[in-house]
């Protein structure tokens, strides 16, 4: 009889345990990341869109970018996307425009206008936008509104949305504080 090394142990009547950790890795990293929000952001300033996508990125949610209204919305079509953040000075088209068709798509879409553009509160108010933020963004605020938004009922947003429910977020530039004692 000639003796051969001895193969791999692998029970018959047990799952490998080193499979079943395997699929259970798998499996947690699978509900991890369909737990993750996906956030659009629609800016055509590279350094603010880079820089929001980052500081999302770092709190968790997955960031798709786009720099004009065209592109946004192609992503859009393309991605399953539960927030969005839009600017309203794009190379393209208005901001509003592109609000219009993303709420006609999907009028359950929180979305988060930010802008440097003034007198935008009542407008805003009026189309049913969730939050107005005026650049330059106050991240914590940015942060916690975007919370607020995702926490929201679909029925809350559809109510706001059609003029039944007037609670837009208003968030005015951050100002910096004056030394000087008057």
């Amino acid at each position: 009889m000639t003796k051969h090394a001895p193969t791999a142990i692998c029970p018959t009547t047990e799952l490998n345990p080193a499979k079943k950790l395997t699929l259970d890795a798998l499996c947690s990293i699978s509900t991890k990341e369909a737990m993750k929000k996906k956030i659009l952001v629609v800016d055509d300033d590279a350094q603010i869109r880079e820089s929001l996508g980052k500081m999302l990125r770092a709190e968790g949610y997955a960031v798709v970018l786009a720099a004009d209204g065209r592109e946004g919305i192609e992503k859009f079509n393309k991605e399953q996307i539960d927030l969005l953040l839009l600017d309203l000075n794009l190379p393209d088209s208005s901001g509003w425009d592109i609000f219009g068709t993303l709420t006609s798509l999907n009028p359950f879409l929180p979305i988060i206008i930010i802008t440097g553009r003034n007198n935008q509160r009542e407008l805003a108010a009026g189309a049913g936008v969730g939050a107005l933020m005026e650049k330059p963004l106050d991240v914590p605020r940015l942060l916690q509104t975007i919370t607020e938004l995702l926490a929201e009922s679909a029925e809350t947003r559809l109510k706001r949305l059609v003029g039944l429910h007037s609670d837009l977020r208003h968030v005015s530039p951050a100002r910096p504080v004056s030394t000087n004692a008057m």
